[in-house]
């Protein structure tokens, strides 16, 4: 399968080519089941180089890469079928929470988003707790610092609201005391006066809707003065007696402290009453807002306006400054190795992953995410390239000028491939890994002017028997490669059929409509098997990470070399004529018709098992088209 009809004369005109060494087939324990044993089974090829346009057709026969390394799960024998998955990014049709994503973040640009407390943090759900509270307390110390910025004037503005009403009322207490009403040898308590809440007010009585304010200061003066030590003082023994009489009970110190208020009342426009021991503050205004947060500012800014006292004054609205605006940059490099990009790759494996930092090192990611295969096509006029070019690059995300993410992705002909991406814990209340493929999406659509056969977005390998995979079926609508056939087949018609086992034909189905029932054959001697609905929750930690650093230790090539081993269908099989593959051998290029005759018997026999088995995993055409590189056992 071509990206167009002209890529292997593209490939010859540019004077490159695919050049590749055959890796067998691995086998490992699986990251994704944790099943005991080597249950992970793939087949692997180590690229020296490949043109995007045969990268492309790989992608579409379910490869991928990592670094050079490409890679592809063995499907009807792996324990975790893996099957790419891709979405049309024209057809693409955003979710009620990836629109939440982007309000949210660009709220956080704007200056407008209160981040007292991390609205989301993504983390592997393998991370251990120690992991997640140190990224917990991370967000929380930016949260903070964020909301100085943003919040204060507002906090401010309502602190000082409650601290003048405390106030007045402890001057009237000291009054109180002074004229012997409160005794003088007992140190009372300080007065708090709270907001009432609306959900609150429609709990209460009457006029409760007008009620802003409240203080319980009097059952805390009552209860102190019965407290209060024993002494021979006559008048701290008659107030005592007065308390026992009711004359000092919460519902009578409220009522003597609310009548001492009156001239507050005045001032501040505010109906002040004792009930049932509580000193309630209301709005007199029967039309002010449902919070009267704004005629209350409005009065006790005109009340605290000939106050001597600063602590006591409020500040003017004029006064507020405007919000933090923050700016967001996002560079497409091409790929490379970069200190900045590196060190916050470190943070992330440290402090997400819970990796040890003697093993991540600058080798291992180089050779993970700088390190690539594929050729650079450089951008041209006729409309077949972008402007930025074919090839693997590093998208970086900068606010503020500080790198907060990098996404690690191929351009190719028809698509934009999503292979890694890793960003700053700081900043895990963004959902950057939703915000990245958001953007990625909307890349393929801009650029798809410039380049009409850039019309997909890959997103990877789909797992349905691993949560941690689920997220990407909720770009929608997506579909999924057959693992047989090379068809590709709506994920609504795959899903269910998924459900019942892990590894389908998918495209014996593609005629299937949704909502249809399975074929009965697909039920039988099937061993059900039960998973969450997909959702994009706030731990779905990763975009396209599912990529590991794989281990090159592959078994020997002659461990497979028929086809009942592999199980696969003997009609379905694509092994045909191997004699125009193209060998690469001590520096020529040859096809094998060429070259059968300088083997012997037993050299040939052993080679040619594996030029079918090569043939069937790449197809005929790019096994014609690529230089299948001997030397290993030549």
């Amino acid at each position: 399968m071509r990206s167009d009809g002209s890529s292997s004369s593209r490939n010859n005109s540019a004077g490159v080519e695919s050049v590749v060494v055959d890796c067998g087939r691995h086998k490992s324990s699986c990251g994704y089941c944790k099943s005991s044993g080597q249950t992970s089974i793939s087949h692997g090829l180590w690229a020296h180089s490949v043109t995007v346009y045969d990268y492309q057709d790989l992608l579409d026969r379910g490869w991928r890469r990592s670094g050079s390394f490409l890679y592809k799960p063995e499907m009807e024998r792996t324990c975790c079928p893996a099957y790419t998955i891709r979405l049309r990014a024209a057809d693409f049709v955003h979710s009620k929470e990836q629109l939440r994503v982007s309000r949210r973040l660009q709220r956080f640009l704007d200056g407008t988003l209160d981040i007292k407390k991390p609205v989301e943090l993504m983390k592997d759900p393998n991370t251990s707790k120690d992991s997640c509270n140190r990224a917990d307390n991370e967000v929380l110390n930016l949260s903070t610092e964020e909301s100085l910025s943003n919040n204060s004037e507002k906090k401010s503005e309502a602190e000082q609201i409650l601290h003048y009403l405390s106030d007045q009322i402890d001057n009237v207490v000291q009054t109180c005391m002074k004229s012997g009403v409160f005794p003088l040898d007992i140190q009372l308590p300080k007065a708090s006066v709270k907001k009432v809440l609306q959900a609150k007010r429609k709990l209460l009585v009457e006029e409760s809707e007008d009620l802003q304010y409240t203080s319980n200061i009097a059952f805390q003066i009552a209860a102190t003065i019965r407290r209060g030590p024993s002494c021979d003082n006559d008048q701290l023994r008659l107030s005592r007696h007065s308390a026992e009489q009711n004359e000092l009970s919460p519902k009578a110190i409220a009522e003597k402290l609310t009548s001492s208020l009156s001239q507050l009342a005045e001032t501040s426009g505010l109906l002040i009453k004792a009930c049932n021991g509580h000193i309630n503050f209301y709005s007199s205004n029967k039309q002010s807002s449902s919070d009267g947060s704004v005629q209350v500012k409005t009065v006790l800014e005109e009340a605290a306006a000939g106050c001597p006292s600063k602590k006591c004054c409020l500040k003017r609205s004029s006064e507020q400054s405007p919000p933090k605006k923050r700016t967001l940059e996002i560079r497409l490099n091409r790929s490379s190795f970069d200190e900045e990009e590196f060190a916050l790759y470190k943070k992330y494996q440290i402090k997400v992953h819970d990796d040890t930092p003697d093993h991540v090192t600058e080798s291992s990611y180089r050779r993970f995410l700088v390190d690539t295969p594929l050729v650079f096509v450089p951008p041209t006029s006729d409309g077949t390239v972008p402007p930025c070019g074919f090839g693997s690059f590093h998208q970086q995300y900068l606010i503020d000028g500080r790198l907060v993410a990098v996404g690690v992705i191929d351009i190719l002909p028809k698509c934009l491939s999503s292979k890694y991406l890793f960003w700053d814990p700081d900043f895990a209340f963004l959902s950057l890994g939703k915000y990245s493929a958001l953007q990625e999406i909307g890349w393929v659509r801009e650029n798809q002017i410039h380049c009409p056969s850039l019309k997909y977005y890959y997103l990877g390998y789909y797992i349905h028997s691993c949560s941690k995979m689920r997220y990407k079926a909720a770009y929608h609508p997506s579909e999924l490669l057959c693992p047989l056939r090379y068809q590709w087949i709506s994920f609504d018609i795959a899903r269910p059929l998924l459900d019942k086992k892990p590894y389908v034909v998918l495209s014996d189905f593609a005629n299937l409509q949704n909502g249809e029932l399975l074929p009965p054959d697909m039920s039988d001697n099937v061993k059900e098997v039960q998973y969450d609905d997909i959702h994009q929750d706030s731990n779905d930690p990763f975009m396209c990470e599912e990529d590991e650093m794989i281990d090159h230790e592959y078994e020997s090539l002659n461990d497979e070399s028929d086809t009942e081993s592999s199980g696969l269908r003997s009609v379905e099989i694509e092994d045909g004529d191997i004699s125009n593959i193209l060998i690469g051998l001590k520096g020529s290029r040859l096809r094998y018709k060429d070259l059968q005759r300088d083997f012997d018997s037993s050299e040939r026999s052993y080679l040619e098992a594996q030029l079918h088995r090569y043939m069937r995993l790449v197809g005929a055409e790019l096994s014609e088209r690529m230089v299948y590189l001997l030397g290993r056992f030549f």
